[in-house]
């Protein structure tokens, strides 16, 4: 089997990282300050009540925002750059399934969630790449 290899600009590499990193910093702010908003946001959902299977959503929502933020700037920074996106993965996932699985009326932001998922996961299977 041929060995296929794609040329990418190292720029283009460290722009999607930056660019991916900053839902996940912006988001975790939201969720540390605005922890009732975010506790809410679950509660109204179609599956909210999955973010109470594992206690209280608001330890939840704050262990997820500081998660968040400490892998969001190690991924912006490209500290750890796999690890930090397989994390955010983990984050990413269960906030997807909880809040915006079943929002067909705002079914835009479960797309948002998965292309952002698909610039994690460009990092996970690229690990080679040290831009």
């Amino acid at each position: 089997m041929e060995n296929n290899k794609v040329e990418v600009s190292g720029f283009s590499v460290r722009l999607l990282r930056v660019m991916v990193s900053l839902i996940f910093i912006v988001a975790s702010l939201n969720h540390l300050i605005n922890t009732d908003k975010a506790v809410a946001k679950m509660d109204q959902a179609r599956f909210g009540t999955l973010g109470h299977l594992l206690g209280p959503p608001e330890i939840a929502v704050t262990v997820s925002g500081v998660v968040m933020f400490v892998f969001g700037i190690a991924f912006f920074a490209g500290f750890k750059t796999r690890l930090s996106a397989i994390v955010l993965i983990c984050v990413l996932v269960p906030i997807t399934l909880t809040v915006q699985v079943g929002q067909m009326a705002t079914i835009g932001p479960l797309f948002k969630n998965i292309a952002i998922l698909g610039g994690l996961l460009f990092f996970v299977l690229n690990p080679k790449l040290k831009k």
